[in-house]
C-alpha cells in the first residue's frame, strides 16, 4: 500500500471549465452519458442553474453524485473535507447540499445563520446510522483518558459528544496531532484499522461499516490483476485493510482523483462508489476506467427534480438544536484548524 498523500492544497475534482451552453455541457458528458439521457436532464439543469442565481444559492455536491449533478449544476464539488471547508467560506445566503444528511448538517454547523437545504431528507448514511450517542458514552466510560475522534460520517448528536472530527483525507493527521498514546475512533472500523496501520497511536474502534466499501474484497483485486496486470487499482480507506494492502494507492475520493490526474494511467479502477469513476472519467478521456464499483442508495436519492423542488420550495431545511450545534461545531472547527 502506498502512503497517504499530503494534505490537500487544491482540488482536482472541480467541474471542467464551464461552457454554460447545453452543447458545451453535452460534449463534456458525452463519454459517460448518451445524448438521449442528456436531453432528459437538460431542461432541469437549465432551470436549476437559473434559479440558484435568483435565490443566491450555492450547490455543494459530493464526488458520489451523478454526472448530471456533479458537472451540470454543482458550484463546488469534492470530498467531505473540501465541502466542509467551502461551506465555511461561502458568501451565499442559501446552501444546497447534494450529498447525505451528515454533510448537510456539517454545512449548517459551519453556517448557523444561513439557510441550508438538502434535496431529500431521507438521504442517510450507513456509517452515521451505525453509532448512537449512547455508544459514544459507553466508549468514553470504558476509555476515560482517550479523546474521541469522530469521522464526519456521523450525526450532529454524535459529533457533539466528540473531541474532534476527521475525514478519510485527514484522519492520520488528526489522530497524530492530538499528541496522545490512544484515541477512540468512530464509527468506521475499517478506517480505524487502516489509520492504526499508519500510526503508532493505539486506536480503539467501533464496529461501523460503509455498505459501499465493505463489499470490496482482496480477492477481487487479485482477480483484476490476473485479468489485466497493467491495471492501476485505487481504494478508499473505508475498504477492509487487506484490500488497501493489495491496492496500488489508497486515499480519499479527492486523493484518488488527484492520483489519476498526476499519474494518468492507461487503465484504472477506483474501488469506491460508482459515480466517482464517471465524474473523474469526464475529465480524463485518455484514461480507461474499469467499473467494478458499488452504488450508494443514499447518495442516489439526490436527483435533479428534487434539487429543483428544493430550490423552489425550500422545504427540506436543515435544523440542529442550539445546544447540540454548539458542541458539534467545536469538533468540526477543531478539525479544520488541525488540518489547515
Amino acid at each position: 500500500m502506498r502512503p497517504h498523500p499530503a494534505p490537500m492544497t487544491a482540488s482536482s475534482m472541480n467541474p471542467l471549465p464551464r461552457d454554460e451552453s447545453s452543447p458545451g455541457l453535452q460534449a463534456r458528458l458525452a463519454r459517460v452519458m448518451p445524448e438521449l439521457e442528456f436531453r432528459v436532464h437538460q431542461p432541469l439543469i437549465e432551470a436549476i442553474n437559473r434559479l440558484k442565481k435568483e435565490r443566491d444559492a450555492v450547490i455543494l455536491a459530493h464526488n458520489y453524485q451523478t454526472p448530471e449533478i456533479f458537472h451540470g449544476v454543482a458550484d463546488v464539488v469534492g470530498d467531505s473535507l473540501r465541502l466542509a471547508r467551502e461551506a465555511a467560506q461561502t458568501d451565499a445566503t442559501r446552501i444546497v447540499v447534494c450529498g447525505v444528511n451528515f454533510m448537510a448538517e456539517t454545512a449548517k454547523l459551519l453556517n448557523p445563520d444561513k439557510t441550508v437545504l438538502i434535496p431529500d431528507a431521507e438521504a442517510g448514511c450507513s456509517l452515521a446510522e451505525s453509532i448512537t450517542p449512547d455508544d459514544v458514552q459507553r466508549l468514553r466510560a470504558a476509555y476515560p483518558d482517550a479523546p474521541v475522534v469522530a469521522y464526519v460520517n456521523t450525526s450532529a448528536e454524535v459529533k457533539a459528544l466528540s473531541d474532534v472530527c476527521c475525514t478519510s483525507a485527514n484522519a492520520v493527521q488528526i489522530v497524530e496531532s492530538l499528541g496522545v498514546p490512544r484515541v477512540i475512533m468512530i464509527p468506521d472500523v475499517f478506517l480505524a484499522r487502516n489509520v492504526a496501520a499508519a500510526t503508532a497511536v493505539e486506536i480503539i474502534a467501533h464496529d461501523g461499516r460503509c455498505i459501499v466499501h465493505e463489499q470490496f474484497k482482496a480477492r477481487d483485486i487479485r482477480e483484476l490483476r490476473e485479468a489485466d496486470p497493467g491495471l492501476a487499482i485505487l481504494a478508499h480507506p473505508e475498504c477492509p485493510p487487506d484490500v488497501l494492502q493489495e491496492a496500488d494507492f489508497s486515499g480519499s475520493t479527492e486523493a484518488m482523483a488527484r492520483w489519476v490526474d498526476q499519474h494518468k494511467p492507461s487503465r484504472v479502477v477506483l474501488l469506491t462508489e460508482c459515480s466517482m469513476s464517471d465524474n473523474v472519467a469526464v475529465q480524463h478521456p485518455e484514461v480507461d476506467f474499469q467499473r467494478p464499483c458499488n452504488l450508494c442508495p443514499y447518495m442516489k436519492r439526490i436527483t435533479l427534480p428534487k434539487i429543483l423542488q428544493c430550490l423552489e420550495s425550500e422545504r427540506e431545511v436543515v435544523t440542529i438544536p442550539v445546544h447540540t450545534a454548539q458542541r458539534a461545531r467545536q469538533a468540526i472547527e477543531r478539525m479544520l484548524q488541525l488540518s489547515a
